[in-house]
């Protein structure tokens, strides 16, 4: 059964989520999972994926979009439901629930302060829990 963790930001700035995503995907990455980050639309996977490059200059996560030649990167970006072959780490920085998510190994939702994440986040959580699975949430900074 996929663990779901929801990590808690102090933080109401939406560039904190992304921001936090690319430090978890570069640590999950570093640990040899192979990583989805599940995003709204090609925009935002664009964005994603420029911030990936520059988070931190010392750092280096291979990583492409879903559209990209290279598909079968560690770290995927995407706003489809085919995750291919990603099972290990589920980043969900969708407004909904992406439907293979029960694929996954773990799941993790980002929740900022900003009222809308807090909103969509908690249904997540809901959906979640009506459903039995295990829950964990972390607060960060």
């Amino acid at each position: 059964m996929t663990r779901i963790s929801f990590y808690i930001l102090g933080d109401d700035n939406d560039d904190a989520r992304k921001l936090f995503a690319c430090r978890l995907a570069e640590k999950a990455w570093r640990e040899g999972n192979r990583i989805y980050i599940a995003v709204n639309d090609a925009a935002e996977a664009e964005a994603l994926d420029q911030q990936l490059w520059r988070f931190r200059p010392e750092s280096f996560v291979p990583h492409s979009t879903e559209h990209s030649e290279t598909p079968s990167a560690a770290v995927v970006i995407g706003c489809q439901d085919d995750c291919g072959d990603h099972h290990d780490l589920l980043i969900n920085l969708r407004s909904q629930i992406p439907s293979h998510f029960s694929r996954f190994e773990r799941l993790v939702e980002i929740v900022s302060q900003s009222e809308n994440i807090l909103t969509e986040t908690r249904e997540h959580f809901t959906f979640y829990k009506q459903r039995g699975y295990p829950i964990e949430t972390h607060k960060i900074g």
